[in-house]
């Protein structure tokens, strides 16, 4: 894992190292001015110089480091200063030796005998004003940058010379920075005044560096982490570092290489080394409050829990404020600075103390009466061992966050609550609810925060408890409930004998809510084997739905139902179900059946080519996923994702990229790596591959999770390595996402595949160019009968593959086209027809696959000699490229047209120089080692007409032989180096 500052990209910082670029552009022209840049303890303020000063001096700045260290007050006199003068030798030794006292400064003269107190006031300034000539005559060539870093820890000296040397500032080519700690200035730090001084001059600029936002603190532990710790781990880091650089690095570091949670030692060390400087009482109240595990603590909490006199209470805590260990809010309370900060003082806590502190929060709640401290009551009882307080507290608290709407903080008390259970005698008396409800409940909530794969275990767990002594209507419930887990987590066989068997128990019972669900489910699982029996199994459901007055069960039967009508053709008809549904589940609040509904409306017309419509339907139905608080659930984020490839397919992709950002919050790997693959697809079209390959790293483990996830990263892939020319390591790729998403089912066939195949063929049709180029027939015929190959998969999977409809829509109907296309590339052919057919098949909206298409119809278009129609094609694509930000397909396009000497729209050609823009083409590809041949081949012209050019080079140039001519022009500036 690289360490900060050695190769860990400089991130999320460009307004502040802007404004550090605006003073010394302002100093190059006689601008003079000061920057101080305060952050706390690890915020990166050392990075950010660093970059700051290695830019400016690679600018032609001078560049002057001086370093305080933490010595004490009255410790080494002007170090940082000392530090600076030897540089300033080092640099421009007779600014020094002209100057005795910056001389006297390093020990470069000789001593003399103690200096009298006037002699010394003298001497002091003598050196202040000899720094700063020497500083603005160093400015006379180039502007100065001189940095002081760490202000906090510098003496008294080098704080009036620092005054002396800010104040004098006006006309020089000079600017200064400094940077300090800002938790570290306590009310009487010695900092402070000068502080105070300076920034009240106009010449002075205050740089406050804040900690990372999420976005950035996220990126910024995936550049740190490179692949070491999982999404979920990564996310956690993220939020405990709450964007400090250092913080997270450290954390990182310990999550590479030891156990997960907890503080790494030396993080641990460097936060508690400012709280061992605190009184035993200040110490005493900082570990009370850290013991409540919030961060937001009243005055009259602390008071109740900390024995201590109220005077000495208030010093204690005012102590704590002014070292910047505790921070006061608005609402009566104390927070800590950083919540690290608080992990690492409970941490060091005694046992004994953490229980009888502990306890008495527990008492403090109890006796309050509050009900929306359960959750705060739950917490204290169980780190106090009174177990079955925080067994009915869990509970409460649950039912609590249910309430607001707060997933995540439910399923933690629910599972606490399961996990107390066994441990406390007659648990139900104390939970008030049963086991089976409690468990069916974390089955619930841990599907709808996100968790597919603990909502399956908690269902699971709850069917071996409803096994034990409930009826059969209530068994049969728990397996419908279990089956809705398995079809969650892709697992269908599983789902269709669970729900066979719930079947069996409630067949010969009176309708019911119960039974019309199973009848849903038995529906909805058979309907992609049997379309008779699973519209039977519908019908019968909706009809016991009713019967029962369940509209929720009702209505999924019915999008279950509108399945069959796509089998039959009637789309339309069965777009009216799917609606149908959907309105009724708002009508009675179902939310998985009204997303479930609005998924499949998307699908519908997004198969059907209707883009417009599919991207109004796909942001209103994530809208409504946020606005109901399931996002995360089973259907919320297949509409999440959903979203994202139908904007994708739009043309909208900033819109499709923020559909496809990471959660920002703990879900399963199986949700991190969906919205992870789809946003790869789209850093891919748009030439940020090392952005996508980190991706596609981090979600290779979670192929075997959900096929989707297999498809979307393998279609990202194989088209990476398209664009990167890595031939074999394409062909391989989509064999194995293919082979991912059979499962190992030979009858099984996947349409996902047919686009697989044919971006493997496009691969094979390159390398198979290449080959002919460089005359290997065996590398050519290896290339074609590997496409060749993959064409007959993508073959057989159009003709068993199952679509949701009677047949493949526009989008399958395309790709059909395109994989034709690909082919008579694959065997070298220049018929444009099946480029113009492909053309065509995109037309219904998907611009980027259009936009492709009409580059290589160029491209055929060139070589047929149709150079008119292939602008057109060519200036198309372009355009579309430039929209889109699809920089690898820009750049070929512009390499086409380069090639072919075709001007685009909004560029030119090379003007007219020593050389013609096509004697200039043959040079460089010439320089490439290329034959005359293959030069031909590559700019559509005879060997001949290679040969006349490569004359008038020589002519041109003087040169003797085509080596020379490539090393003259090199050193003409006519070739670019490299």
């Amino acid at each position: 894992m690289p360490r900060l500052g050695t190769g860990v990209p400089f991130i999320a910082r460009g307004d502040e190292i802007g404004r550090l670029r605006a003073a010394l552009a302002r100093a190059r022209t006689g601008g003079g001015g000061a920057v101080l840049v305060s952050g706390d303890a690890g915020v990166g303020k050392s990075r950010l110089l660093t970059e700051f000063l290695a830019e400016a001096g690679s600018g032609g700045a001078h560049v002057l480091l001086g370093r305080c260290l933490s010595v004490g007050e009255a410790g080494l006199p002007y170090l940082p200063f000392k530090e600076v003068v030897e540089q300033l030798r080092a640099l421009r030794p007779g600014l020094v030796e002209a100057r005795p006292a910056l001389s006297g400064l390093i020990g470069r003269t000789a001593s003399t005998a103690a200096p009298s107190r006037e002699e010394n006031d003298l001497g002091q300034l003598q050196l202040f004003d000899a720094m700063f000539t020497a500083l603005a005559e160093l400015g006379d060539d180039a502007p100065v940058l001189l940095a002081v870093e760490d202000l906090h820890w510098s003496d008294a000296s080098s704080r009036d010379l620092l005054s002396f040397l800010v104040s004098r500032l006006a006309g020089q080519r000079l600017l200064l920075v400094g940077t300090y700690r800002s938790d570290d200035l306590h009310r009487q730090h010695p900092l402070r005044p000068l502080l105070a001084e300076l920034v009240r001059l106009p010449v002075v600029e205050r740089l406050d560096l804040t900690p990372f936002g999420p976005a950035d603190t996220l990126a910024f532990v995936e550049t740190l982490a490179d692949g070491s710790i999982d999404a979920e781990l990564m996310a956690d880091v993220a939020a405990r570092s709450e964007g400090n650089a250092f913080f997270a690095e450290e954390l990182v570091a310990a999550s590479a290489t030891g156990p997960v949670g907890g503080i790494p030692t030396a993080l641990a060390d460097v936060l508690l080394s400012r709280v061992e400087t605190l009184s035993p009482a200040a110490q005493r109240v900082v570990g009370a409050i850290s013991v409540t595990g919030r961060r937001h603590v009243r005055h009259a909490a602390v008071r109740s829990v900390v024995d201590l006199p109220d005077g000495e209470l208030d010093a204690a805590l005012r102590e704590a404020l002014q070292h910047h260990i505790l921070v006061t809010d608005d609402q009566d309370g104390y927070t800590f600075r950083h919540a690290l900060l608080r992990e690492a003082v409970y941490a060091d806590l005694l046992p004994g103390e953490r229980v009888r502190l502990h306890a008495a929060y527990a008492r403090r709640i109890v006796d309050l009466q509050q009900d929306e401290l359960a959750g705060a009551l739950a917490y204290h009882s169980l780190r106090s061992n009174d177990l079955p307080t925080a067994l009915a507290a869990s509970v409460k608290a649950a039912d609590d966050a249910m309430r607001v709407g707060a997933l995540a903080a439910e399923l933690r008390h629910v599972e606490q609550a399961l996990e107390l259970w066994s441990a406390v005698q007659n648990p139900a008396e104390h939970a008030g609810v049963d086991e089976l409800t409690l468990t069916r409940k974390a089955a619930y909530v841990a599907s709808a925060a996100g968790h597919p794969e603990r909502a399956l275990a908690y269902a699971q767990a709850a069917v071996v408890v409803a096994d034990r002594d409930s009826d059969s209507v209530t068994r049969a419930d728990v397996r419908r409930q279990l089956t809705e887990a398995f079809l969650a987590n892709g697992r269908w066989a599983e789902a269709q004998k669970t729900i066979a068997d719930a079947w069996e128990l409630v067949e010969s019972q009176p309708p019911s809510r119960t039974r019309a669900w199973v009848l849903a489910l038995r529906a909805r699982t058979l309907w992609a084997t049997d379309d008779d029996v699973s519209r039977s199994y519908a019908e019968q459901a909706i009809e016991d739905a009713r019967a029962a007055g369940s509209v929720s069960a009702e209505s999924d039967a019915l999008i279950s139902l509108a399945f069959n009508d796509l089998r039959a053709g009637a789309v339309e008809d069965a777009c009216t179900l799917f609606e149908q549904a959907r309105q009724n589940a708002v009508r009675v609040g179902s939310a998985n059946v009204e997303l479930r509904a609005s998924f499949n409306l998307v699908t519908t017309r997004y198969e059907q080519g209707l883009l417009d419509a599919a991207v109004a339907l796909a942001d209103a139905a994530v809208q409504r996923a946020n606005a109901l608080g399931v996002t995360w659930s089973m259907y919320g984020l297949e509409l999440r994702w959903l979203r994202a490839m139908v904007h994708y397919g739009h043309g909208s992709w900033d819109e499709a990229l923020a559909a496809a950002s990471p959660p920002g919050e703990q879900v399963s790997d199986t949700i991190t790596a969906l919205l992870a693959a789809s946003a790869a697809i789209i850093k891919v079209s748009r030439g940020h591959f090392d952005d996508a390959q980190r991706e596609l790293v981090r979600v290779r483990p979670e192929w075997h999770r959900d096929g989707q996830i297999a498809l979307l990263a393998g279609v990202a892939g194989v088209e990476m390595a398209g664009w990167q020319g890595r031939h074999s390591d394409a062909t391989a790729l989509a064999d194995e996402a293919i082979a991912a998403m059979r499962k190992g089912d030979a009858d099984r066939w996947p349409l996902g595949g047919i686009r697989l195949a044919v971006l493997a063929i496009g691969a094979l049709a390159d390398a198979a160019r290449v080959a002919r180029l460089e005359h290997d027939t065996h590398a050519e015929t290896a290339a074609v009968a590997e496409g060749r190959r993959f064409a007959e998969h993508a073959r057989l999977t159009a003709q068993h593959g199952i679509p949701r409809a009677d047949r493949l829509g526009p989008e399958g109907v395309a790709w059909l086209a395109r994989l034709a296309a690909e082919e008579s590339r694959l065997t070298g052919s220049t018929d444009p027809a099946p480029w113009r057919a492909t053309v065509e098949a995109f037309g219904y909206g998907d611009v980027f696959h259009a936009a492709l298409a009409q580059w290589r119809l160029g491209e055929v278009l060139v070589t047929a000699g149709d150079r008119d129609a292939a602008a057109v094609e060519l200036a198309a694509a372009h355009e579309t490229a430039g929209r889109l930000g699809a920089q690898p397909l820009a750049d070929a396009v512009r390499d086409l047209a380069r090639r072919a000497h075709l001007a685009l729209p909004g560029t030119v050609l090379p003007a007219t120089g020593l050389l013609t823009p096509r004697e200039l083409s043959v040079l460089e590809l010439v320089a490439r080692g290329y034959t005359n041949r293959k030069v031909g081949e590559e700019l559509f012209i005879s060997e001949k007409t290679v040969s006349v050019h490569l004359s008038r080079v020589m002519t041109k140039l003087g040169a003797a032989s085509r080596t020379e001519a490539v090393s003259v022009a090199h050193q003409r500036g006519l070739l670019a180096d490299g």
